[in-house]
């Protein structure tokens, strides 16, 4: 090789190379460029009202404005493997129902990553579930539902929300009462919002969907249980559901409801730790502030900060709980 060949090689050599004094002022800048919060389901749900208030609010915070896209489809999956195929560096983040919909769609779907692809922010808005008639049906007790549903097979039917807790509950729910899951329609939504206009305008008999997001329909629907250890004061005299099943002798096992929250690829914390911390305290500020809280309390959207490590186990619990039941959804 002659010398300016030499020369060339070293010159080419030398700018690839990345000081860390140069990845430190890099990090110190991030972000330069919007952030794109991505939702799996249609706008509207819970998921999209609650990223869409965090981006609105943590926009401030994080020094560039955040954009919400939904990416609807496969209850979630579509959204989750999108922000998997982008570059892991806090720019493309997951905001959505982050649990049960990532574990369904690994245990369920065919989803062709796993939990640890995930890197989990925050929960910030954990629900239980709201078991509901149309007030066209006629039916008031969760005895009653399960009596005409076994009673009239193919009859009746449910709106849930594709892979959510509730779709899982209602399977559970007819294997508890040993009635065939045929019996009931099944009719899954991309989005709580939709699910909840078909119960409220009478499309279906029943619904089984987030208890808080379903106040905004209070007055087209008939409460008949909320799946819960414990009575919610938001649903005041609306019986849990194992004290609603013992009127029928039966009992069931409780699943809890949807995460809604943040996450992002699990490479991000590894590969660009300070851009992981700059977000996880951007959105634990975000959470402090009283305006932010105010917003979300009169859009009845949650307010929890649980940060990673809370989130990551809670999310993981559930995961066991699909796991050992999730094989009831068909």
């Amino acid at each position: 090789m002659d010398v300016s060949r030499r020369a060339g090689m070293a010159l080419l050599l030398s700018a690839a190379v990345v000081l860390p004094s140069q990845v430190a002022a890099q990090d110190d800048a991030w972000p330069e460029r919007p952030i794109t919060f991505v939702v799996g389901f249609g706008v509207g749900g819970s998921a999209d009202r609650t990223a869409r208030a965090l981006a609105q609010y943590m926009t401030e915070e994080i020094g560039q404005p955040i954009t919400v896209v939904n990416r609807e489809g496969a209850g979630g999956q579509l959204a989750a493997t999108y922000v998997l195929a982008q570059p892991a560096d806090g720019y493309t983040l997951l905001a959505t129902a982050i649990s049960p919909y990532l574990a369904n769609s690994i245990l369920n779907t065919g989803a062709d990553y796993t939990l640890d692809d995930f890197a989990f922010i925050n929960g910030q808005w954990s629900d239980n579930d709201l078991i509901a008639a149309s007030t066209e049906s006629g039916i008031d007790s969760v005895a009653g539902m399960i009596n005409a549903i076994r009673d009239n097979p193919g009859e009746h039917s449910v709106s849930v929300v594709t892979g959510s807790a509730g779709e899982l509950s209602t399977y559970i729910l007819l294997d508890t009462a040993g009635i065939p899951a045929e019996n009931l329609n099944v009719v899954t939504y991309e989005s709580g919002g939709a699910a909840r206009a078909a119960a409220a305008g009478g499309q279906v008999d029943f619904t089984i969907l987030g208890a808080e997001g379903s106040d905004a329909i209070r007055d087209m629907i008939t409460p008949l249980a909320v799946i819960a250890e414990e009575p919610l004061a938001a649903w005041d005299g609306v019986p849990v559901v194992n004290d609603a099943l013992a009127e029928v002798d039966l009992e069931m096992p409780v699943v809890s409801g949807s995460i809604r929250g943040l996450a992002a690829s699990a490479e991000l914390p590894e590969q660009y730790p300070d851009r992981w911390e700059k977000i996880v305290s951007a959105y634990e500020r975000t959470m402090q502030d009283p305006e932010f809280i105010a917003h979300l309390e009169e859009n009845e959207i949650g307010t929890d900060w649980l940060g990673p490590e809370r989130t990551t186990k809670r999310v993981k619990s559930n995961f066991e709980i699909l796991k050992q039941y999730g094989a009831l959804v068909q």
